[in-house]
Protein backbone atom coordinates (compact mmCIF):
# COMPACT_ATOMS: atom_id res chain seq x y z
CA UNK A 1 0.00 0.00 0.00
CA UNK A 2 1.19 3.75 -0.76
CA UNK A 3 2.86 5.20 2.42
CA UNK A 4 1.49 9.06 2.86
CA UNK A 5 1.19 11.46 5.73
CA UNK A 6 -1.73 13.80 5.10
CA UNK A 7 -2.04 17.01 7.82
CA UNK A 8 -5.00 18.61 7.80
CA UNK A 9 -5.68 22.64 8.01
CA UNK A 10 -6.54 23.32 11.56
CA UNK A 11 -5.10 26.44 11.93
CA UNK A 12 -3.80 26.69 15.23
CA UNK A 13 -4.03 23.08 16.70
CA UNK A 14 -3.57 19.03 15.03
CA UNK A 15 -4.79 16.35 13.19
CA UNK A 16 -2.29 14.17 10.87
CA UNK A 17 -3.40 11.19 9.32
CA UNK A 18 -0.72 8.24 8.76
CA UNK A 19 -1.36 5.91 5.82
CA UNK A 20 1.27 2.95 6.56
CA UNK A 21 2.28 0.76 3.94
CA UNK A 22 0.25 -2.15 5.53
CA UNK A 23 -3.08 -0.32 4.77
CA UNK A 24 -3.39 0.58 8.63
CA UNK A 25 -4.07 3.69 9.42
CA UNK A 26 -3.23 6.07 12.53
CA UNK A 27 -4.61 9.59 13.09
CA UNK A 28 -3.08 11.94 15.74
CA UNK A 29 -4.80 14.61 17.41
CA UNK A 30 -8.53 15.55 16.19
CA UNK A 31 -9.76 19.48 15.29
CA UNK A 32 -12.70 19.43 13.19
CA UNK A 33 -14.31 22.74 14.16
CA UNK A 34 -18.28 23.30 14.54
CA UNK A 35 -17.59 25.54 11.62
CA UNK A 36 -15.89 23.07 8.94
CA UNK A 37 -19.52 21.22 9.93
CA UNK A 38 -21.26 24.54 8.30
CA UNK A 39 -21.87 24.57 4.07
CA UNK A 40 -22.06 28.09 4.33
CA UNK A 41 -18.56 28.34 6.53
CA UNK A 42 -15.15 28.76 4.44
CA UNK A 43 -13.15 26.74 7.14
CA UNK A 44 -11.82 23.93 5.36
CA UNK A 45 -14.27 20.72 5.74
CA UNK A 46 -12.19 18.70 7.44
CA UNK A 47 -14.81 16.52 8.51
CA UNK A 48 -15.23 15.02 5.16
CA UNK A 49 -11.84 15.17 3.97
CA UNK A 50 -11.13 13.00 6.87
CA UNK A 51 -13.61 10.60 6.09
CA UNK A 52 -12.76 10.68 2.39
CA UNK A 53 -9.71 9.05 3.02
CA UNK A 54 -11.53 6.38 4.92
CA UNK A 55 -13.27 3.07 4.23
CA UNK A 56 -16.00 0.85 5.90
CA UNK A 57 -15.57 -2.26 7.76
CA UNK A 58 -17.43 -5.18 7.06
CA UNK A 59 -20.73 -4.25 9.19
CA UNK A 60 -20.71 -0.68 7.22
CA UNK A 61 -18.68 0.91 10.04
CA UNK A 62 -15.91 3.82 8.91
CA UNK A 63 -13.29 3.15 11.14
CA UNK A 64 -9.31 4.47 11.93
CA UNK A 65 -7.32 1.90 13.49
CA UNK A 66 -5.43 4.05 15.60
CA UNK A 67 -6.33 7.38 17.26
CA UNK A 68 -3.33 8.58 19.25
CA UNK A 69 -4.26 11.82 21.93
CA UNK A 70 -0.92 13.61 22.52
CA UNK A 71 -2.85 15.65 24.99
CA UNK A 72 -6.12 17.00 25.63
CA UNK A 73 -6.02 20.22 25.19
CA UNK A 74 -9.12 21.69 23.06
CA UNK A 75 -7.36 22.23 19.66
CA UNK A 76 -6.46 18.59 19.49
CA UNK A 77 -9.87 16.89 20.58
CA UNK A 78 -12.10 19.11 19.57
CA UNK A 79 -15.10 17.02 17.16
CA UNK A 80 -14.71 13.93 18.90
CA UNK A 81 -18.17 13.69 20.14
CA UNK A 82 -19.74 14.64 16.68
CA UNK A 83 -17.52 12.43 14.60
CA UNK A 84 -16.36 9.49 16.42
CA UNK A 85 -18.33 6.52 17.81
CA UNK A 86 -17.74 5.88 21.47
CA UNK A 87 -18.68 3.44 23.68
CA UNK A 88 -19.12 -0.68 22.91
CA UNK A 89 -18.97 -1.27 19.33
CA UNK A 90 -22.57 -2.91 19.43
CA UNK A 91 -23.73 0.47 20.20
CA UNK A 92 -22.64 1.62 16.58
CA UNK A 93 -25.81 3.02 15.23
CA UNK A 94 -25.96 3.62 11.32
CA UNK A 95 -28.34 6.61 11.10
CA UNK A 96 -25.34 8.27 13.37
CA UNK A 97 -22.38 6.70 10.79
CA UNK A 98 -20.03 7.82 13.33
CA UNK A 99 -16.31 6.41 12.80
CA UNK A 100 -14.86 3.55 14.90
CA UNK A 101 -11.78 3.50 17.09
CA UNK A 102 -10.61 0.46 16.90
CA UNK A 103 -7.21 1.41 19.24
CA UNK A 104 -7.22 4.23 21.31
CA UNK A 105 -3.31 5.15 22.36
CA UNK A 106 -3.73 7.36 25.10
CA UNK A 107 -1.78 8.59 28.75
CA UNK A 108 -3.56 8.65 31.94
CA UNK A 109 -0.47 11.10 33.13
CA UNK A 110 -1.00 13.51 30.71
CA UNK A 111 -4.60 13.54 31.53
CA UNK A 112 -3.69 14.18 35.32
CA UNK A 113 -1.67 16.76 34.74
CA UNK A 114 -4.10 18.80 32.29
CA UNK A 115 -6.80 18.65 34.82
CA UNK A 116 -4.64 19.97 37.69
CA UNK A 117 -3.95 22.85 35.64
CA UNK A 118 -7.08 23.63 33.79
CA UNK A 119 -11.10 22.60 33.20
CA UNK A 120 -11.63 19.54 30.03
CA UNK A 121 -13.19 20.49 27.48
CA UNK A 122 -16.46 18.28 26.75
CA UNK A 123 -14.38 16.20 24.35
CA UNK A 124 -11.46 15.36 26.67
CA UNK A 125 -13.42 14.55 29.03
CA UNK A 126 -15.53 12.01 26.74
CA UNK A 127 -12.09 10.28 25.69
CA UNK A 128 -11.00 10.29 29.17
CA UNK A 129 -14.29 8.13 29.98
CA UNK A 130 -13.92 6.03 26.64
CA UNK A 131 -10.38 5.33 27.50
CA UNK A 132 -11.40 4.43 31.28
CA UNK A 133 -14.05 1.95 29.78
CA UNK A 134 -11.46 0.20 27.73
CA UNK A 135 -8.93 0.09 30.51
CA UNK A 136 -11.87 -1.20 32.83
CA UNK A 137 -12.74 -3.93 29.78
CA UNK A 138 -8.65 -4.82 29.84
CA UNK A 139 -8.58 -5.39 33.62
CA UNK A 140 -12.02 -7.63 33.59
CA UNK A 141 -11.40 -9.72 30.77
CA UNK A 142 -7.17 -9.71 30.23
CA UNK A 143 -7.98 -9.20 25.81
CA UNK A 144 -9.76 -6.40 23.91
CA UNK A 145 -11.17 -6.49 20.24
CA UNK A 146 -11.17 -4.07 17.82
CA UNK A 147 -13.25 -1.07 19.16
CA UNK A 148 -12.69 -1.71 22.66
CA UNK A 149 -8.43 -1.48 22.50
CA UNK A 150 -6.40 1.02 23.93
CA UNK A 151 -2.51 1.12 24.49
CA UNK A 152 -1.66 3.26 27.68
CA UNK A 153 1.54 5.49 26.57
CA UNK A 154 3.47 5.82 29.78
CA UNK A 155 3.24 4.78 33.70
CA UNK A 156 0.58 6.86 35.75
CA UNK A 157 1.91 7.76 39.41
CA UNK A 158 1.84 5.55 41.98
CA UNK A 159 1.46 2.49 40.23
CA UNK A 160 -2.29 2.75 38.84
CA UNK A 161 -0.34 1.43 35.31
CA UNK A 162 1.81 -1.96 36.79
CA UNK A 163 -1.22 -4.25 36.16
CA UNK A 164 -2.03 -3.35 32.47
CA UNK A 165 1.32 -4.99 31.12
CA UNK A 166 0.24 -6.09 27.77
CA UNK A 167 -1.57 -2.93 26.90
CA UNK A 168 1.56 -0.69 28.75
CA UNK A 169 4.38 1.22 26.67
CA UNK A 170 6.67 2.55 29.08
CA UNK A 171 8.65 5.81 28.07
CA UNK A 172 12.08 4.85 26.36
CA UNK A 173 10.78 1.81 24.86
CA UNK A 174 9.63 1.03 21.04
CA UNK A 175 6.55 -1.00 19.93
CA UNK A 176 5.24 -1.72 16.55
CA UNK A 177 1.98 -3.38 17.90
CA UNK A 178 -1.11 -2.07 16.70
CA UNK A 179 -4.92 -3.47 16.80
CA UNK A 180 -3.45 -7.07 18.69
CA UNK A 181 -1.29 -7.68 16.04
CA UNK A 182 2.71 -6.65 15.47
CA UNK A 183 3.41 -4.40 12.16
CA UNK A 184 6.11 -4.39 10.88
CA UNK A 185 5.45 -1.36 8.55
CA UNK A 186 5.84 0.84 11.57
CA UNK A 187 7.87 1.31 14.76
CA UNK A 188 7.33 4.22 17.40
CA UNK A 189 9.69 5.24 19.99
CA UNK A 190 7.72 6.38 23.21
CA UNK A 191 9.87 9.62 24.37
CA UNK A 192 7.13 11.21 26.84
CA UNK A 193 5.71 11.22 29.24
CA UNK A 194 8.12 11.38 32.22
CA UNK A 195 7.42 10.90 35.59
CA UNK A 196 9.66 13.30 37.63
CA UNK A 197 11.92 11.70 40.35
CA UNK A 198 10.60 14.13 43.02
CA UNK A 199 8.00 16.83 43.71
CA UNK A 200 9.95 19.57 42.46
CA UNK A 201 10.74 18.05 38.80
CA UNK A 202 6.96 16.65 38.73
CA UNK A 203 6.22 20.36 38.86
CA UNK A 204 8.41 21.43 36.06
CA UNK A 205 7.16 18.48 33.58
CA UNK A 206 3.10 19.00 34.79
CA UNK A 207 3.78 23.15 34.12
CA UNK A 208 5.20 22.39 31.26
CA UNK A 209 2.23 21.45 28.89
CA UNK A 210 3.31 17.60 28.99
CA UNK A 211 2.49 15.92 26.05
CA UNK A 212 2.53 12.08 24.23
CA UNK A 213 6.04 12.44 22.25
CA UNK A 214 7.23 10.06 20.04
CA UNK A 215 9.33 9.59 17.09
CA UNK A 216 7.30 7.13 14.61
CA UNK A 217 9.20 5.23 12.07
CA UNK A 218 7.82 3.99 8.48
CA UNK A 219 8.47 1.83 6.54
CA UNK A 220 8.39 1.99 2.78
CA UNK A 221 9.38 -0.35 -0.40
CA UNK A 222 11.92 -2.28 1.37
CA UNK A 223 13.65 0.55 3.66
CA UNK A 224 12.65 -0.11 7.02
CA UNK A 225 13.72 3.89 8.35
CA UNK A 226 12.27 5.21 4.66
CA UNK A 227 10.97 8.60 6.89
CA UNK A 228 11.01 9.13 10.68
CA UNK A 229 8.51 11.55 12.00
CA UNK A 230 8.93 13.29 15.04
CA UNK A 231 5.72 14.01 17.12
CA UNK A 232 5.38 16.22 20.17
CA UNK A 233 2.24 17.58 21.17
CA UNK A 234 2.20 21.03 22.60
CA UNK A 235 5.61 19.93 24.95
CA UNK A 236 7.43 22.79 25.81
CA UNK A 237 10.95 23.95 26.98
CA UNK A 238 11.15 22.36 30.16
CA UNK A 239 10.04 18.83 28.37
CA UNK A 240 12.62 19.07 25.79
CA UNK A 241 15.31 19.59 28.17
CA UNK A 242 14.61 16.41 29.95
CA UNK A 243 14.23 14.90 26.71
CA UNK A 244 17.93 15.84 25.46
CA UNK A 245 19.37 14.74 28.94
CA UNK A 246 17.33 11.48 28.72
CA UNK A 247 18.09 10.07 25.02
CA UNK A 248 21.08 9.80 22.29
CA UNK A 249 20.76 12.04 19.34
CA UNK A 250 19.85 9.04 17.03
CA UNK A 251 16.89 8.72 19.18
CA UNK A 252 15.16 11.95 18.02
CA UNK A 253 16.46 11.59 14.26
CA UNK A 254 13.75 13.03 11.61
CA UNK A 255 13.06 13.63 8.29
CA UNK A 256 10.07 15.06 9.28
CA UNK A 257 9.23 17.61 12.34
CA UNK A 258 5.85 18.61 13.32
CA UNK A 259 7.30 22.13 15.47
CA UNK A 260 5.25 21.60 18.93
CA UNK A 261 2.88 23.35 19.96
CA UNK A 262 2.00 25.08 16.36
CA UNK A 263 5.29 26.74 16.16
CA UNK A 264 5.58 28.01 19.86
CA UNK A 265 8.33 29.73 21.10
CA UNK A 266 8.27 28.11 24.51
CA UNK A 267 9.10 24.82 23.00
CA UNK A 268 12.81 26.51 22.76
CA UNK A 269 12.81 29.16 25.58
CA UNK A 270 12.33 29.83 29.11
CA UNK A 271 11.68 33.68 28.22
CA UNK A 272 9.13 35.10 26.47
CA UNK A 273 9.32 36.35 22.77
CA UNK A 274 6.42 39.21 23.43
CA UNK A 275 8.32 40.58 26.29
CA UNK A 276 12.29 40.28 24.89
CA UNK A 277 11.72 40.29 22.07
CA UNK A 278 15.36 39.81 20.00
CA UNK A 279 16.60 39.46 23.87
CA UNK A 280 15.06 35.97 24.59
CA UNK A 281 17.66 33.75 24.29
CA UNK A 282 17.10 29.75 23.40
CA UNK A 283 17.50 26.99 25.77
CA UNK A 284 20.18 25.03 24.21
CA UNK A 285 19.31 21.50 25.31
CA UNK A 286 15.52 21.91 23.86
CA UNK A 287 17.19 23.19 20.99
CA UNK A 288 19.69 19.96 20.58
CA UNK A 289 16.59 18.03 21.31
CA UNK A 290 14.36 19.78 18.25
CA UNK A 291 17.96 19.64 15.96
CA UNK A 292 18.23 16.59 15.21
CA UNK A 293 17.11 16.68 11.57
CA UNK A 294 18.27 14.87 8.40
CA UNK A 295 19.06 15.92 5.51
CA UNK A 296 16.50 17.09 3.39
CA UNK A 297 14.42 17.28 6.32
CA UNK A 298 10.78 19.22 6.82
CA UNK A 299 9.29 20.72 9.58
CA UNK A 300 5.94 21.45 9.43
CA UNK A 301 3.89 24.31 11.38
CA UNK A 302 -0.08 23.24 12.37
CA UNK A 303 -0.69 26.99 12.78
CA UNK A 304 -1.91 29.76 11.85
CA UNK A 305 0.02 32.02 9.26
CA UNK A 306 3.26 32.94 10.75
CA UNK A 307 3.77 36.89 10.86
CA UNK A 308 6.76 39.00 12.20
CA UNK A 309 4.90 40.36 15.30
CA UNK A 310 5.21 39.63 18.67
CA UNK A 311 2.12 36.62 18.73
CA UNK A 312 3.43 33.02 19.90
CA UNK A 313 2.43 30.52 18.93
CA UNK A 314 3.21 30.81 16.14
CA UNK A 315 6.13 32.70 16.43
CA UNK A 316 8.28 34.23 14.04
CA UNK A 317 11.31 33.60 15.87
CA UNK A 318 10.62 30.21 16.23
CA UNK A 319 10.24 29.54 12.43
CA UNK A 320 13.79 31.21 12.04
CA UNK A 321 15.17 28.23 14.40
CA UNK A 322 13.67 25.56 12.24
CA UNK A 323 14.37 27.20 9.45
CA UNK A 324 18.32 27.31 9.90
CA UNK A 325 17.98 23.57 12.15
CA UNK A 326 16.98 22.69 8.47
CA UNK A 327 19.22 24.46 6.63
CA UNK A 328 20.68 23.41 3.98
CA UNK A 329 18.43 21.32 1.95
CA UNK A 330 15.39 21.00 4.27
CA UNK A 331 12.39 23.57 4.31
CA UNK A 332 10.06 24.77 6.80
CA UNK A 333 6.44 24.94 5.67
CA UNK A 334 3.23 26.27 7.30
CA UNK A 335 0.42 24.37 5.97
CA UNK A 336 -1.25 27.82 6.27
CA UNK A 337 0.38 28.89 3.34
CA UNK A 338 -0.30 25.74 1.25
CA UNK A 339 -2.51 26.46 -1.50
CA UNK A 340 -5.66 25.80 -1.57
CA UNK A 341 -8.45 24.06 1.16
CA UNK A 342 -7.13 20.31 0.61
CA UNK A 343 -4.88 19.09 3.90
CA UNK A 344 -1.32 19.08 2.93
CA UNK A 345 0.62 15.63 1.78
CA UNK A 346 3.56 13.93 1.94
CA UNK A 347 4.17 10.33 0.07
CA UNK A 348 6.68 8.49 1.85
CA UNK A 349 8.65 5.95 -0.49
CA UNK A 350 12.08 4.10 -0.02
CA UNK A 351 14.10 7.23 -0.26
CA UNK A 352 11.67 9.49 2.04
CA UNK A 353 9.31 11.74 2.44
CA UNK A 354 8.26 14.10 -0.57
CA UNK A 355 5.77 16.70 -1.01
CA UNK A 356 2.17 15.29 -2.96
CA UNK A 357 2.89 17.43 -5.79
CA UNK A 358 -0.07 16.80 -7.76
CA UNK A 359 -2.34 17.71 -5.02
CA UNK A 360 -0.47 21.17 -4.48
CA UNK A 361 -0.50 21.88 -8.14
CA UNK A 362 -4.91 20.86 -7.67
CA UNK A 363 -5.40 22.98 -4.87
CA UNK A 364 -3.79 25.49 -6.14
CA UNK A 365 -5.74 25.67 -9.46
CA UNK A 366 -3.11 25.31 -12.24
CA UNK A 367 -3.69 22.46 -15.15
CA UNK A 368 -1.53 19.63 -14.38
CA UNK A 369 0.86 19.58 -17.13
CA UNK A 370 1.83 23.25 -16.94
CA UNK A 371 2.37 22.53 -12.65
CA UNK A 372 4.39 19.63 -13.13
CA UNK A 373 7.01 21.45 -15.47
CA UNK A 374 6.60 24.31 -13.04
CA UNK A 375 7.59 22.19 -10.10
CA UNK A 376 10.63 20.75 -11.90
CA UNK A 377 8.61 17.17 -13.19
CA UNK A 378 8.63 18.31 -16.75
Amino acid sequence: MPVKTTHFKVDNGDMTLIELESGRKVLVDIKIRVAADNPDDETPDVGKQFRDRLTRDPQGRFFIDAVLLTHPDQDHISGLETHFHLGPPSDWKKADDKIIIREMWSSPIVFRRASKNHILCTDAQAWATEARRRVKLFRTKGFLSDGDRIQILGEDINGKTDDLGAILVKAGTRFSKICGAIDFSFEALLLAPLIGSDDAEEDVLTKNNSSVIMRLTLAANGNSIAARYLLGGDAEVGIWEKIWGKYTAEDLKYEVLLAPHHCSWHSLSWDSWSDKGSAAKVSQDARNALAQAQPGATVLSSSTKIKDDKNDPPCIRAKREYEDIVKPGGQFRCLADEPGDEPFELNVNEYGPKPNRMRLVASAGISTAVGSEALGHG
